[in-house]
């Protein structure tokens, strides 16, 4: 099965033909077995064609190989990259992080994906942690490292005059080819959003490790007929650094842009006729708020990163059809599961079937397997998940269940489960009741202590406009809830706050709660 899928992949890549063998077996014997070999086999077949669309430039596949050679020529020479040397990234979405993402992995180095939206505390804690050898960041970010404890070597990802990868690139003019081919090099991604004690996920990239993720969604997605993507999400987030391997290594069109605003990705999408977009849910819907008519060429809506509600499925599926794909994913475990468009019209709520080559068990606190129907958390085992696990089985801290079609569903974290008067009770499930009411345009529920039943439910609740009150939602809710369901108190809201990635900010909500 493995020899198989290999082989279609290899074919969907273009590389069964003579020019296409030839030229991975020469990638290989070049730069090892390392992310470099997608950029150097897509040169070779795709060359000219573009590869990357950003703010300031649009470049092909033969302009960034060549630019990517002379970077990892300079970042050896200058700063002595090699196996073993850590490299960290403090970038958004643009084609200068890409570059250097490339570069590093071809000298063996580690790449640590940061993320830009945390604080200085945060990002101190990091440094002692890790001991970085060489830190790329954006100008944006320049205050942040000017004041932090960071003193080894640093470059500016982007700059008009100061040194920065960009007057790298246009400067090195010579690019030796005797560079010491490497298989080393490993992307780490830093859990833990903003705040919080970070996790270290280390992952391998490797062609074959990869083979039966990078199929699945090739196939599923229709990825093959699709000429360009526009990714929304971070780079520096896991199901970001995917999306961009996946596309550049099948030669496709890759347009980023720095953060995201509504009206700009409107018009990227627009004028580029983007056919595929990798989004959380919170982007698809500020899309469709702001202009649908510029999202008509979508034919692939990629959503991942947090929970889809029924009312965004079914309002995409309205406005622009079965265009919608929900991916479920964990920085520790990669992609796991997707939901079809044709799963979506079973349910709306489900993240779809488990992918080929992964396992996922369902399990209660006692570690025994739960019947279709219960909740427990999800365990996964495939060959794509971090190398530092402890286990061949990752807990990934998601509460979910298997209904009797073979879908999932996620019923939220572990942490977010609370006992009630003895009784397990999912947050998930009564947000979902909530989001059915005319009136209410977005809520968020946590638990909250309770005197006399331990914990109990507080509904966040962003209303459409001022006629929804705390009463109303309550005298609403007592009709069509379950006893159990029944919020301690609703609390309206003017918007519910989000973190960078699109997750709702549950610990900014719990501060404003009175208990």
């Amino acid at each position: 099965m493995q020899v198989r899928n290999l082989a279609y992949l290899l074919k969907e890549m273009e590389l069964l033909s003579p020019m296409g063998a030839a030229g991975f077996a020469s990638a290989v014997r070049k730069h090892g077995v390392n992310i470099m070999i997608l950029l150097e086999l897509a040169d070779k077949i795709h060359g000219e064609k573009v590869a990357i669309v950003d703010d300031l430039e649009s470049i092909s596949y033969s302009q960034l190989r060549k630019q990517c050679d002379a970077l990892s020529m300079h970042l050896q020479r200058t700063y002595r990259l090699r196996e073993n040397k850590k490299v960290a990234f403090l970038c958004q979405n643009h084609s200068s992080v890409v570059k250097a993402i490339f570069s590093v992995s071809r000298l063996g180095a580690d790449i640590y994906l940061l993320n830009t939206e945390m604080g200085g505390s945060h990002f101190d804690e990091l440094l002692e942690q890790h001991s970085f050898d060489l830190l790329i960041y954006d100008q944006e970010l320049n205050e942040l490292v000017e004041n932090s404890n960071y003193r080894n070597p640093k470059i500016l990802s982007f700059h008009d005059d100061k040194h920065a990868i960009n007057h790298i690139i246009c400067s090195e003019t010579s690019v030796s080819s005797e560079s010491k081919r490497t298989s080393s090099g490993k992307i780490v991604l830093l859990t833990g959003g903003t705040t919080g004690k970070p996790k270290k996920v280390i992952h391998q990239p490797s062609l074959f490790n990869y083979v039966q993720p990078f199929l699945t969604m090739v196939t599923k997605l229709g990825l093959t007929h699709r000429k360009s993507v526009l990714i929304a999400t971070p780079i520096y987030h896991g199901y970001g650094i995917a999306i961009l391997l996946s596309f550049l290594a099948l030669g496709k069109t890759v347009v980023l842009t720095k953060g995201f605003a509504a009206e700009k990705v409107c018009t990227l999408i627009r004028s580029h006729e983007i056919e595929v977009i990798t989004v959380v849910p919170l982007m698809i819907e500020k899309l469709l708020t702001h202009k649908t008519s510029d999202l008509m060429s979508l034919k692939c809506i990629a959503s991942g990163g947090a929970p889809l509600h029924p009312k965004l499925v079914q309002n995409i599926d309205m406005k622009l059809g079965k265009v919608l794909f929900n991916l479920y994913g964990t920085s520790e475990s990669g992609l796991n599961c997707i939901a079809t468009p044709a799963d979506l019209t079973i349910s709306r709520n489900t993240i779809g079937r488990v992918i080929q080559g992964s396992r996922l068990r369902i399990l209660d606190e006692t570690k025994k397997e739960v019947a279709a129907g219960n909740v427990g958390q999800f365990f996964v085992k495939n060959q794509w998940s971090m190398k530092n696990k402890e286990s061949a089985w990752v807990g990934t801290g998601d509460l979910g269940y298997k209904d009797q079609h073979g879908l999932l569903y996620l019923c939220g974290r572990t942490d977010d489960r609370i006992v009630s008067a003895g009784e397990n009770v999912y947050p998930i499930e009564l947000e979902q009741l909530v989001r059915t009411h005319p009136l209410v345009k977005d809520v968020v529920v946590i638990g909250i202590q309770d005197d006399r039943f331990g914990q109990r439910l507080c509904a966040f609740v962003e209303p459409v406009n001022d006629e929804l009150t705390s009463q109303s939602v309550m005298e609403w809710l007592r009709a069509i809830s379950a006893r159990y369901q029944m919020p301690k108190k609703v609390i309206i809201i003017s918007g519910i706050p989000y973190t960078s990635l699109g997750k709702q900010d549950k610990k900014r909500l719990r501060d404003m709660t009175d208990d």
